[in-house]
């Protein structure tokens, strides 16, 4: 039997993608633990979550990605959630989240790709997000 996914609200659509996405290379690391924390205390659309509840909604989703399927269930649940006009501010995050740890591999460009998709991210919206993200990421040094 399906286990059926609690719908979520859109702020803990782009959580659960976030931690998607900072699992997808098997590890959650400090860099982008920060970078989600700063997400939702900077991010307009979490003005009014409850940043406490951030662990809670970290583990939900970690319980949902380790079922079977987790990782659609997880694309699939917060795609419903979202409105289409916070698709890019999602994918926005999910690309903040991926650059934090100046490390991208394939399994990461892969999951990125996935969330484009399910959230219909135009081709030219996502370059853009990505080359701004670079563009934060950058160093003194000229190393992102």
């Amino acid at each position: 039997m399906a286990r059926s996914v609690a719908a979520l609200t859109p702020q803990e659509a782009v959580i659960y993608l976030m931690v998607l996405t900072s699992a997808s290379d098997g590890s959650i690391k400090d860099e982008e633990l920060r970078t989600i924390g700063r997400v939702v205390r900077s991010f307009p659309m979490f003005a009014e979550a409850d940043e406490q509840s951030l662990v809670e909604t970290a583990e939900a989703c970690g319980a949902l990605m380790s079922s079977d399927g987790g990782l659609h269930k997880v694309l699939e649940a917060a795609a419903a959630a979202l409105p289409a006009h916070l698709g890019e501010t999602a994918y926005a995050a999910v690309v903040d989240v991926v650059t934090a740890d100046e490390n991208l591999d394939m399994t990461e460009i892969r999951v990125l790709e996935l969330i484009r998709n399910a959230l219909k991210v135009p081709d030219d919206g996502a370059q853009a997000i990505e080359h701004a993200a670079r563009a934060r990421h950058m160093t003194i040094d000229g190393v992102s």
